[in-house]
């Protein structure tokens, strides 16, 4: 079998782990496998599913430090930021233990009278879960732990570039499940495909132009399928928002993790005549700490491969040749050993214009104005994603507007476009998701169907 390898992108010489690459002949024997332990899973007691997943809560739980570390070594995730999506993978699995022991269905009236009519419902059987790299623990986690609970086996298709992550997370598991209830499939696109080609159930988070091709595929097949894709964020910013707090409230979501968030904040609407609130944001965005992220005071870390970074200091490269101005940043750093650039935030009139239409997913930022609320709220939909936006103001009936207004699956007031209720349902609109929410209560609508079941006594 070949091999793929995972490097370190603070420092491209750390080989983090050589992996198998999955062929589709791995993966359909993985997908035999875990086929089969569904049958018995499927029948385990709530008090067994919650159980092991209360144990592999604790067993994560008891190596924070060590998992934190590797999210740092192997996606150069900050310190502080990996060592709280450990916490959140700890809680995820707790939650759902939980949720084991919920209603599976309902009782409805029998049309006669004497029948017993009742809504039930069951696990779909073996669920592929493929995952992005730059939550390689949180985002697998809010996937598995719901199909686990409610009976489903898993493959996890991890990013090849958080594969050693995926693994540590499967050995942990699995000393608590029975065997191939929980399985990893490392690899590329061949064991992706195979995946979406042969269970029974897909969860994918990732790229738009990825999640397409897996909408189509699970939609051609008749499987239940979720795919959550990019995100093009906005935050609007009216006239009595202060500016310095405001401001270091937006440099966090649009730059934290170098920008590598599908829900970070890409562009700034500023309602109004406001050049204190751009001076703020820029002073803002100066002084973030960029370097080793495993340096609990550095707050932008390396973007994930050279590719990425070069993408993103071309984009505002390129803005720059086409007229809008760099107000700061954008430059990639040479002078370190890692896949670093300076983050930048570029001011651009035009609402069409490309930075502020496509995804970069690095540390880049457009700046826009706009003349009142209505205007912003245009500006902030004209895109083709919808996942998240947000708008700061003391004005209740501004908020709701903006609330009533934006077209996106997560609006936050005064509060930055990041951060997710692992509790609360979560997806976007338009190209930002398709199918189902994840997480929380809606979980259980998409890793279970339903079956209505009607039944009647015998008669004398």
């Amino acid at each position: 079998m070949s091999s793929i390898r995972s490097y370190s992108p603070q420092d491209p010489t750390d080989l983090v782990v050589e992996a198998p690459a999955f062929t589709s002949a791995d993966v359909a024997r993985s997908i035999s496998r875990g086929a089969e332990a569904h049958h018995a899973w499927s029948r385990a007691s709530p008090h067994e599913r919650a159980g092991a997943l209360e144990k592999a809560a604790s067993a994560l739980q008891d190596a924070t430090s060590e998992l934190s570390r590797l999210i740092v070594r192997e996606v150069g995730k900050p310190v502080a930021e990996a060592t709280a999506e450990v916490a959140r993978g700890v809680a995820i699995l707790k939650y759902f233990a939980a949720q084991a022991f919920e209603p599976d269905g309902e009782v409805l009236p029998g049309n006669d009278g004497r029948t017993l009519l009742m809504v039930r419902r069951r696990s779909h059987g073996l669920v592929g879960l493929i995952t992005p790299w730059n939550f390689p623990m949180a985002i697998p986690l809010w996937k598995a732990a719901p199909a686990l609970a409610f009976g489903n086996s898993v493959i996890l298709k991890p990013a090849e570039q958080a594969s050693a992550v995926a693994l540590r997370l499967a050995d942990m598991l699995q000393q608590w499940l029975p065997q191939h209830v929980f399985q990893v499939a490392t690899g590329g696109p061949e064991a992706g495909t195979a995946l979406v080609d042969g269970a029974d159930c897909v969860s994918f988070t990732g790229s738009a132009a990825v999640g397409r091709q897996v909408a189509r595929s699970a939609v051609d097949r008749g499987i239940p399928v979720q795919c959550e894709m990019g995100g093009q964020n906005a935050s609007i910013v009216m006239p009595d928002a202060a500016p310095e707090p405001t401001a270091a409230s937006i440099a966090a979501a649009a730059m934290g993790y170098a920008g590598q968030k599908c829900t970070a904040t890409s562009r700034v609407i500023v309602v109004g005549d406001r050049p204190d609130f751009a001076e703020a944001f820029v002073a803002a965005v100066r002084a973030l700490s960029v370097g080793d992220p495993s340096d609990p005071a550095v707050e932008v870390g390396p973007l994930i491969t050279e590719t990425a970074r070069d993408r993103a200091a071309t984009a505002v490269a390129t803005a720059s040749n086409q007229g809008a101005r760099v107000l700061f940043g954008g430059g990639r750093m040479t002078d370190r050993q890692g896949h670093f650039m300076t983050p930048a935030v570029v001011s651009i009139n035009d609402q069409s214009h490309p930075i502020a239409q496509e995804e970069v997913f690095g540390p880049v930022c457009a700046l826009l104005t706009a003349d009142d609320l209505p205007q912003a709220i245009d500006a902030a939909n004209a895109v083709k994603y919808g996942l998240a936006a947000s708008v700061y103001t003391s004005d209740l009936a501004v908020a709701l507007d903006a609330v009533d207004g934006l077209d996106v699956g997560m609006v936050k007031v005064n509060q930055p476009t990041t951060g997710v209720d692992f509790y609360a349902p979560f997806g976007g609109n338009k190209a930002s998701s398709y199918g189902p929410r994840e997480q929380g209560k809606a979980a259980q609508v998409f890793y279970t169907s339903t079956r209505t079941i009607s039944m009647s006594g015998v008669r004398p």
